[in-house]
């Protein structure tokens, strides 16, 4: 059996170029788009105040990295859910620690979504996750589940806003009628 040589010079790079696009999400949470320069994205990264140009030229190219990793990130969380055939209160449930205890990020999140309304070269990453999502799931019914993950992210804006986020208990009954007669967005067969 022959051993595949692992190269630590790409591994600690992309280690690096994860660890400054966390940090980048970090910085919107704390400052909104407008905080992010290279400089307190390093600073928060804790990296050399160079590092985040070397791997990223300009700014929207770490904006878009960061909304691509999102994306992945809130796939990754929200799908698990879904494709396991998750009943309407773990979705809840989901949704209610999205607009509680991880509300800063969801509205650093939303707020790099929303300035792709703004960034044509944003646009794609945005849509990203939408893509993604449907990738991913390959509902029976793209369109029912297309317009479930637009409902989520209503439920999750309007959360965000309010005066008291809602708890799961408060959301359950809405995500109950979401996929109500959707076949729980039974996940199509992949063709192999």
């Amino acid at each position: 059996m022959e051993l595949q040589k692992v190269d630590g010079r790409k591994a600690r790079g992309e280690k690096k170029r994860r660890a400054i696009v966390e940090a980048t999400l970090r910085v919107i949470e704390r400052d909104g788009v407008a905080g992010v320069t290279h400089r307190s994205v390093a600073r928060e990264a804790g990296v050399p105040t160079t590092a985040p140009t070397y791997y990223f030229a300009t700014l929207d190219d770490l904006l878009i990295a960061t909304l691509l990793w999102s994306a992945e990130e809130l796939c990754d969380d929200m799908l698990k859910i879904v494709a396991s055939g998750g009943s309407a209160r773990e979705i809840a449930q989901s949704l209610a620690k999205a607009v509680n205890e991880n509300r800063g990020r969801t509205l650093a999140e939303y707020e790099l979504y929303l300035l792709a309304g703004r960034r044509p070269e944003l646009k794609q990453a945005a849509r990203r996750w939408l893509d993604l999502a449907v990738e991913v799931v390959r509902p029976a019914d793209p369109v029912a589940f297309r317009a479930f993950l637009a409902a989520i992210d209503g439920l999750l804006l309007q959360g965000l806003i309010a005066d008291v986020a809602p708890n799961g208990d408060e959301l359950e009954p809405i995500v109950s009628f979401l996929i109500r007669g959707c076949d729980d967005f039974t996940v199509a067969p992949r063709e192999e």
